[in-house]
């Protein structure tokens, strides 16, 4: 989206703005990230969470945006996440922080990072969850990033993990305040429906493909 190259410094901003809020959602995918192997972030944007995150791979369509993520030390590709610049199987773990509801088409997203991972590979989605209280604020508030997006609840991101070959599904939800109103880092907890933040995490299984609904092992 060119909406990115164009505010891609507000963007970067903005976790400065509400640190408290970024370093919470830190803290609710590192529940379920690898602590070891070779990451794809797709959707890397500037590499706020790539380096953060220690992943050392990344791809996104922005240039203006890969050049700071690059700057971070981040390995970036420009590229979109419907057709991955990557061979199969080349990955540990793949994540999509935020950047699914920003996709033209997220089941090939879905399907791409499926090819691009190992057997019992692992995937981490982060979303505003759709049904949540902040995903309700954002989808009215219609920011000049938000007005571009199409929000998903887990529910919907759990269907779509299931039909593409992922099972083995987990939670953590943070945001529990408005970003601006968040003070302190806040603690991860198991589920969703509290957050406004929910990490999924799944797992690439052949069995999955035939999954469409909750997994809790």
């Amino acid at each position: 989206m060119k909406i990115f190259d164009r505010y891609y410094k507000k963007y970067d901003a903005w976790y400065d703005k509400n640190e408290f809020a970024y370093l919470s959602e830190l803290k609710a995918i590192r529940k379920v990230l690898p602590k070891k192997g070779k990451g794809l972030e797709i959707g890397v944007g500037t590499g706020r969470f790539a380096q953060a995150l220690g992943i050392g791979s990344g791809v996104d369509p922005s240039k203006n945006m890969i050049e700071i993520a690059k700057k971070r030390g981040v390995n970036v590709k420009l590229g979109y996440g419907e057709r991955l610049p990557f061979k199969n199987t080349a990955f540990d773990y793949v994540a999509v922080i935020i950047t699914i509801c920003f996709t033209k088409n997220p089941e090939k997203v879905l399907k791409e990072a499926y090819r691009v991972l190992k057997t019992k590979g692992k995937i981490i989605i982060g979303i505003v969850d759709k049904d949540s209280f902040l995903g309700k604020f954002y989808q009215k508030k219609k920011s000049a990033f938000y007005k571009e997006a199409v929000f998903f609840s887990v529910k919907e991101i759990v269907y779509l993990l299931g039909s593409t070959g992922f099972s083995k599904f987990s939670y953590y939800q943070t945001l529990y305040d408005f970003p601006d109103e968040i003070k302190s880092v806040q603690k991860p907890q198991k589920g969703f429906g509290k957050g406004g933040f929910v990490v999924i995490s799944g797992e690439k299984t052949i069995s999955g493909r035939k999954k469409y609904g909750f997994d809790y092992r």
